[in-house]
């Protein structure tokens, strides 16, 4: 790949060996301006690699170095992600200043760069994921505009669609088993979510997340036979 070097000095040392994959979008109005806030020491932000619009690739931090770009998260029992993870920040303004489809130049990049990645370390498609997966209380990026079939089709990460399960939508202040098996297939899947059968705050975060990455259709919260029957259609191909 044409790769251009953009050295940030927001790094240190590893903890462990990259297995997840985390992506991100910048957030900001401009890529040049988030390229600059991932570089500033003042800032303590930063990724291994940040995608422009129009394909071109920078790389800030070495992927044998801890970039700091998860902050507080925690996936299929990793809570020090930064540590355990090679973080790409893919430019686009985001929900704050204009959320808009990802170019296709853009998308080829990532996926080049996924498939680079992934020659030199073993990272499984299951932990292949955005930045709302890790940090769903905190965080909406990429967002359901980010095409994760595409990725998944070229061969990065999880993807299945299924027909609808049966059974009534669930929604928060709900209790009961249908709550609990829900709360541990999301916490199997890779969610901190300790299952209770209660339909809390959290499993509306929780379930949120899910359906921006694999339900992107529509992002509220519910847990309806759709979004149930996703799950558990990634469950029987992620294990």
């Amino acid at each position: 790949m044409n790769i251009i070097e953009a050295p940030s000095p927001n790094f240190d040392t590893r903890t462990a060996p990259p297995s997840l994959l985390v992506l991100h979008y910048t957030g900001m109005k401009t890529g040049p301006e988030a390229l600059e806030r991932l570089c500033d020491p003042e800032a303590k932000v930063s990724a291994h690699y940040l995608v422009e619009e129009d394909g071109r690739v920078f790389r800030l931090v070495a992927e044998e170095r801890r970039a700091w770009h998860a902050g507080v998260s925690y996936w299929r029992g990793r809570r020090n992600v930064n540590g355990e993870s090679i973080g790409i920040e893919i430019v686009n303004p985001g929900h704050e200043w204009g959320y808009r489809q990802f170019p296709d130049a853009q998308i080829e990049s990532v996926i080049a760069l996924v498939a680079d990645i992934r020659t030199r370390w073993d990272i499984e498609d299951r932990d292949i994921v955005g930045h709302s997966d890790v940090a769903p209380d905190r965080k909406d990026d990429p967002g359901e505009l980010f095409p994760w079939k595409r990725l998944a089709e070229a061969g990065h990460g999880l993807w299945a669609e299924w027909p609808p399960a049966p059974g009534a939508p669930i929604g928060e202040g709900e209790e009961g088993a249908a709550v609990f098996a829900l709360q541990a297939g999301l916490t199997r899947l890779g969610f901190d979510l300790p299952p209770s059968g209660r339909f809390d705050v959290a499993t509306t975060v929780a379930v949120r997340a899910f359906q921006r990455h694999w339900r992107p259709e529509k992002v509220d919260g519910i847990a309806d036979g759709d979004t149930r029957a996703r799950l558990i259609a990634l469950l029987r191909i992620s294990t």
